[in-house]
């Protein structure tokens, strides 16, 4: 048995004694030849430098092909949280289960006859899950609603999210950082996933950073600009010294000030009464493009009966899967992730989701131990999985027709997405999902050897000093570049 660690209890007391102290099945016990038991020296020395224990580290590297022994097994069964490297799962199951073709639909209703150009009751949309639906796809689609000869709406605006019932949740329960666009919840309608992007663009002569806000937003008012803060004040958390005030949750107003010395910038949030991002998203975008709107912006259900006027298609599954896993989109994934329980059970929930993907993972890995999947994205405290299971299912992937599509979405060491800043010596020579939270940091994906070898490489780390062992998972990917020399 192993001791559990003190991280890993702060997450959930009851989960830890379950999952992460016991020793699951490992399924490389039928392996040819022993794995190496000692974690390369380098590897060692980078821990120990972090502050890391070897006992918080699993690490797994073994051929991409199945049939051959690991060349390095370290806690290879011990069920740890892996962060947003669930997003492998999830991603891999639906490029498995739906196909990299698959795309999201999202009906358009008109209810009513059009009379010189106004439609003489409510605009629908109906919702399916599509993860891209960002303002620029949006104003094509009310474009196209202006092309059925629509230029004014007598009705309302409605949104139809009823396909994602039961997947509400609250975006401060994971950390209390509601506002954090990476904590934006899932919906059937997702508009530019669910975030706001403030630009600030200070004008000294003027004395102000105005501010722009995209997508525009109806019933939700963005003060126009802030001062800047006096002359020479350092840029530092100029999110902080703008002071955001939330009094009024139909106003984004700032009490505070903007340093100049931090030039044009971006602020992505998620903000207040995000259930009604998606109807306020809409109405203001048909606003923007000229539209008339008689009535208001709101939630509801297509009636029974009402045939669609034309039907929105989403980019494809595999663009969708490249942003999730290059950018680690957590609200994408979480889209994804609902959408294999609404093509599994009819709705899109947390439990159709949860079925679908244990029912995926029991058919294709076999004696692999089962992860504890949550959300689909990783940002849990709850998820688990072992190194073990992950490389099983990568070598699975590797196997599969839909590899090209899974590979291509992952980032690559030192050139692009997450790893574009990676310290690893194997710069171009890897493609790697990698994952943090306080206290985790995992990667796992492929590496391909300086003779051609292409590796399954693993590592988890579950420690309060994880976020200072990148140095070791950069020694292990380079450790890996290089196994087959030694």
């Amino acid at each position: 048995m192993l001791k559990c660690l003190p991280s890993l209890l702060s997450f959930s007391r009851p989960l830890c004694a379950f999952l992460v102290c016991t020793l699951a099945p490992s399924f490389w016990a039928t392996a040819a030849a022993p794995p190496s038991a000692t974690l390369p020296a380098t590897v060692t020395a980078a821990l120990s430098r972090a502050g890391v224990p070897r006992e918080a580290f699993a690490a797994l590297v073994v051929p991409a092909d199945e049939g051959s022994s690991p060349r390095l097994n370290w806690q290879g069964d011990r069920l740890m949280n892996a962060a947003s490297v669930m997003k492998l799962a999830t991603t891999f199951a639906a490029l498995d289960l739906l196909g990299p073709a698959y795309t999201w639909s999202t009906p358009v209703f008109a209810q009513g006859p059009v009379r010189d150009g106004t439609l003489q009751g409510n605009l629908y949309l109906r919702g399916s899950g599509d993860p891209s639906l960002v303002m620029e796809r949006l104003w094509l689609l009310l474009r196209r609603v202006q092309a059925h000869g629509i230029d004014a709406i007598a009705g309302d605006i409605v949104v139809d999210g009823t396909a994602f019932a039961g997947a509400a949740r609250d975006p401060a329960a994971f950390d209390g950082e509601p506002l954090r666009a990476y904590n934006a919840a899932p919906d059937a309608l997702l508009v530019n996933f669910k975030s706001l992007v403030l630009d600030l663009v200070p004008d000294a002569a003027a004395g102000l950073a105005r501010i722009q806000v995209a997508p525009p937003m109806a019933g939700l008012a963005v003060q126009a600009s802030v001062p800047l803060a006096p002359a020479g004040t350092r840029c530092g958390d100029w999110r902080a010294q703008m002071r955001l005030s939330l009094a009024d949750p139909t106003r984004l107003a700032f009490q505070g000030q903007y340093p100049a010395a931090c030039g044009e910038r971006s602020w992505a949030l998620a903000p207040p009464q995000p259930e009604l991002f998606g109807p306020r998203a809409v109405a203001g975008m048909w606003l923007a493009l000229g539209g008339r709107l008689g009535g208001s912006a709101r939630l509801g259900k297509v009636p029974d009966g009402l045939a669609p006027l034309f039907v929105h298609s989403s980019a494809p599954l595999a663009e969708a899967v490249q942003n999730i896993n290059k950018f680690s989109n957590n609200v994408m994934a979480q889209q994804v992730f609902l959408t294999l329980g609404l093509e599994a059970g009819g709705v899109g929930s947390l439990d159709t989701a949860r079925a679908a993907l244990q029912t995926w993972w029991a058919r294709r890995m076999g004696a692999a131990a089962m992860p504890v999947f949550d959300n689909g994205a990783g940002l849990s405290r709850e998820t688990r999985i072992s190194a073990s299971s992950l490389a099983r299912m990568l070598q699975r992937a590797w196997a599969s027709p839909v590899m090209p599509e899974l590979m291509a979405s992952l980032p690559i060491v030192g050139v692009d997405g997450t790893l574009r800043g990676s310290q690893s010596r194997a710069v171009g020579s890897a493609h790697l999902k990698t994952g943090s939270l306080q206290d985790v940091l995992a990667i796992a994906g492929y590496v391909h050897g300086d003779d051609g070898q292409r590796w399954v490489l693993v590592a988890l780390v579950n420690h309060d000093h994880a976020a200072a062992a990148r140095p070791a998972l950069d020694a292990l990917i380079d450790w890996t570049r290089l196994a087959s020399q030694r």
